[in-house]
């Protein structure tokens, strides 16, 4: 039997991606958002308004979107509640967020020089694309919130060992990422890692030690 709850949150499962961008002063912004997807050799990416990678991506045209594997939870996570705007919105900070601004060292990733944007790579992602964007677009009503990009992928590093021999394609059984539902973390199908986000959120969850 289905029921109509009244979902508050349609949020039932992406790819976490750590997009990285340059701030106004060239210094490199890292932030986790899982609102992706990819057709062809572009992608969607939905973003909030307020959002420090927003306004760079609206300014540079630039970004690199780093995909994170399931091992990679603990690094992602200390990036939550995190923001790179100096000033932080009431909201936000109500939530927990807190300003950062180097986002790098936060998560204890690497950066890693890109070839064809100038925002930085990082080392640890097994997939990392590099990207300019193509157009951006309002989203949301009756006031437009987000900004939905649609950006283009002009070079892709992978991990050699996830590349299927002889081919250009990625090994489905050896690539696992890490997804977010419902703001909490999963890979292989199972709940890899508390959630700081879902606790700023309020999320109704009960955390959960990790299960794998």
């Amino acid at each position: 039997m289905h029921v109509v709850p009244g979902l508050k949150v349609l949020y039932f499962g992406t790819p976490v991606v750590l997009i990285s961008s340059l701030n106004e002063d060239g210094t490199p912004n890292l932030a986790p958002m899982s609102s992706a997807w990819w057709l062809d050799q572009t992608c969607m990416l939905g973003l909030g308004n307020n959002a420090q990678t927003t306004a760079n991506l609206l300014r540079d045209g630039e970004c690199v979107l780093n995909l994170p594997s399931s091992a990679m939870v603990d690094a992602v996570d200390r990036l939550a509640l995190t923001t790179g705007k100096p000033v932080v919105s009431d909201r936000k900070a109500k939530q927990g967020y807190r300003y950062e601004p180097d986002k790098f060292s936060t998560a204890c990733l690497t950066e890693q020089a890109s070839k064809l944007v100038r925002a930085p790579r990082v080392a640890e992602c097994p997939i990392q694309l590099e990207c300019r964007v193509v157009s951006a677009h309002p989203f949301g009503s009756p006031t437009p919130g987000a900004t939905a990009f649609q950006v283009e992928v002009l070079r892709a590093h992978v991990e050699e060992e996830l590349v299927i021999p002889g081919t250009h394609y990625v090994d489905p059984l050896r690539w696992d990422p890490l997804i977010m539902k419902f703001c909490e973390f999963f890979g292989g199908g199972h709940n890899v890692h508390p959630s700081r986000l879902a606790e700023g959120w309020n999320m109704p969850h009960e955390l959960r030690s990790t299960a794998v």
